[in-house]
């Protein structure tokens, strides 16, 4: 009969970040070590606490699955003698696999051994089938205890190690498993047993341990709404710090706090931001957003003494709002051009300067995008561009975001909008961080997404010139989030933008001077780009779709034109016949070394007709590709598919007069270099 299993690991606590992928890798390890024993399971689910680890597996066959395998042996030929007897090579055969020799059956000219393998019982198996588990674990940062060799992420203290009601012998460093668990350090009386693994929850519970993390994290959301209620607000229940605090308590009860009224006159996020990302709190708002001088935490217990712990936390938050208002007080004594001095004593990257050159960098590159944007951008989005590039980086030298780095650009739109800046000026200083994190807003300002996109191309260029471009899962400059920022801006706010052209500028400003380098730099941030627009087609085209449109990626968003109208153009009728025509083209127009034509060589009716068929489609497709129409120049494409048909049925390409060859291989590649407009036809698969 199949029966529960658990194996809880018992530990140190274990920082709050670590937690979620941990647990996924023993929900993972379970499954695949259970598997690869041949032992049937159910459910596996992953459960854990600051202070334990744990995996609960449903309907675990109490049995190893039987084996029954066929085993080649030597040939008949040589498996038997003249009279029909076993040979030697036979008899050695069936000892090696241990059957009788008369076992052996024969087939295909072969004798095989049937090897029957009856399954050992789950119980015997799980002895070495939980340390390894254990034993494979991963973790950020490991730490050995003690005389032992053995490490993990925080000390072991007990295991309890489940097959329904029967214990699984076993030990780890130094601990030996059992059915003894640890409850809540305050609230339980210390070690309880749990007498099968069914009752694991209902155990931990009545030691004041919720252990299910999905019931731990409904449990604390309910009870932070129901507070905030009763103080007559909302509470602002951000993802990031709900998992933070959903892995730092075992028994949550959330109460609230206050804080006075004055540090309201700061801007809300010097507020919220030590509060939150320090003391991990949850802001209280009202219905419309505006913030309340109240704060709800989640503590690690009960309702004892609730109002000493209120206390205490009132106590350290006004520590750190003093520290706020100083700061904001303090910053205020100058604008942010004064500030701005300041940038010429801090290093931007290491041999690249100031970060107050990089300032006088961003100022030019939001020019030089404003140019090629053109009638994109009015005369005020310019001017207040390349205004808040002149102060993007005041603020990283104020005393506040200094204490509160997660302040930077938050700040200076604060300190600009006192010092009476536009709104425009002022929004884009905060924007050019823009996305600060996946899942974040992009910027929604013409000037804000301008000077985000000069002050990622220019970090782009900077970290690359000094050779740090990102391999394998190291990019502690965040460059891959950057680049894709970049991407998704320019889809979003529909800008025809040449990067190379930008990276041209950046390189100057930057003084990278050897003409093999920078043809270097633009060829890797070409394909570094590339690599992030094919990560965002992905979720809306066809893998040869997007093989097709990303050979040049230089102008994002008409690469991205271009895979949606293919993608539309390969629904119509005549798609396949129309590929098919122009992949013949390209095949030969690789022979080509010219696309100068001598219409005087043109003298087949086919030939001739194809000429004029791609002259009025060049002029059409041409217009239409300067308007962005890519359906309309995919209209006119096809228009060309049976001249081409027509053409390769009647012409000679390959003649054997050298001009005319030439001439006719000029002329596939001048349609070969319009079809290139839009894709490489050939990576379609048809």
């Amino acid at each position: 009969m199949a029966r529960t299993l658990l194996l809880e690991i018992g530990t140190e606590e274990i920082p709050a970040h670590a937690m979620p992928s941990i647990l996924a890798q023993l929900k993972e390890l379970a499954g695949k070590f259970l598997a690869e024993s041949r032992i049937s399971a159910g459910e596996v689910s992953a459960l854990g606490t600051p202070r334990r680890l744990a995996v609960l597996v449903k309907d675990v066959a109490e049995n190893q699955a039987d084996v029954e395998e066929e085993r080649r042996g030597p040939s008949i030929k040589i498996a038997f003698d003249a009279a029909g007897k076993p040979s030697k090579a036979a008899v050695g055969f069936a000892r090696g696999q241990k059957v009788a020799p008369e076992d052996l059956i024969q087939r295909d000219g072969y004798v095989y051994a049937v090897i029957h393998e009856k399954g050992k019982a789950t119980a015997e198996l799980l002895k070495d089938i939980l340390p390894k588990i254990i034993c494979a674990l991963n973790f950020p940062n490991n730490m050995h205890w003690g005389s032992l060799d053995f490490k993990f992420i925080r000390p072991i203290r007990w295991i309890v190690a489940l097959y329904g009601g029967e214990v699984i012998p076993f030990e780890v460093a130094n601990v030996q498993s059992g059915k003894i668990s640890r409850g809540h350090r305050v609230l339980s009386g210390g070690d309880f047993e749990i007498d099968a693994a069914d009752n694991y929850a209902d155990a931990c519970r009545k030691n004041f341990v919720i252990v299910d993390q999905n019931e731990r994290r409904a449990e604390i959301v309910a009870q932070i709404e129901a507070v905030a209620k009763e103080r007559g607000g909302v509470a602002e229940i951000s993802e990031e710090l709900l998992e933070e605090v959903l892995y730092l308590v075992e028994y949550p009860t959330a109460l609230s706090g206050d804080f006075e009224t004055k540090y309201l006159k700061l801007p809300p996020e010097a507020v919220i931001t030590p509060m939150r990302d320090h003391q991990r709190y949850f802001p209280v708002k009202t219905s419309d957003g505006k913030l309340l001088p109240i704060f709800i935490t989640v503590r690690n217990g009960g309702r004892d003494y609730l109002d000493i712990v209120q206390h205490g936390n009132e106590r350290v938050l006004k520590a750190r709002l003093e520290d706020a208002q100083f700061f904001f007080n303090e910053d205020r004594r100058k604008n942010l051009d004064a500030h701005r001095e300041k940038l010429k004593t801090v290093v931007f990257q290491e041999g690249l300067g100031s970060v107050y050159e990089k300032t006088e960098r961003l100022t030019k590159l939001a020019e030089k995008i404003c140019d090629a944007l053109g009638a994109k951008v009015t005369d005020a989005d310019r001017k207040n561009a390349i205004r808040a590039a002149e102060i993007s980086k005041a603020d990283l030298v104020t005393g506040m975001v200094t204490e509160f780095t997660e302040l930077q650009g938050v700040m200076g739109r604060e300190y600009a909008k006192l010092d009476g800046e536009t709104a425009e000026v002022a929004t884009a200083i905060d924007e050019q961080y823009m996305p600060r994190f996946a899942g974040d807003a992009q910027p929604q300002t013409a000037a804000g997404r301008i000077l985000s996109l000069a002050d990622k191309i220019d970090n782009l260029v900077a970290t690359f010139s000094r050779g740090l471009i990102p391999t394998g899962s190291q990019d502690p400059f965040a460059l891959r989030r950057q680049a894709l920022g970049i991407v998704n801006m320019l889809i979003e706010a529909k800008w025809s933008v040449k990067i190379s052209e930008i990276v041209e500028l950046a390189m100057n400003l930057l003084k990278v001077t050897d003409p093999v380098g920078r043809e270097k730099m633009q060829a890797e941030v070409a394909e570094f780009m590339r690599l992030r627009v094919k990560n965002v087609l992905t979720n809306s085209a066809r893998y040869d779709v997007i093989d097709a449109v990303i050979g040049n990626v230089d102008d994002v968003y008409t690469v991205t034109l271009k895979a949606a109208a293919l993608e539309q153009f390969l629904g119509t009728p005549d798609a396949v016949k129309n590929i098919q025509s122009f992949v013949r083209v390209s095949n030969l127009a690789k022979k080509a070394d010219s696309t100068d034509i001598d219409e005087s060589l043109i003298k087949l009716d086919a030939e001739q007709k194809l000429y004029r068929a791609f002259e009025a489609v060049n002029v059409v497709a041409g217009e239409l590709v300067d308007k962005k129409d890519f359906n309309g120049v995919l209209d006119a494409l096809r228009k060309l598919s049976a001249p081409v048909d027509s053409y390769f049925d009647s012409v000679m390409v390959m003649d054997e007069d050298l001009n005319i060859r030439r001439n006719r291989l000029a002329l596939l590649k001048s349609i070969d270099n319009l079809l290139a407009k839009i894709a490489d036809f050939s990576k379609l698969v048809v």
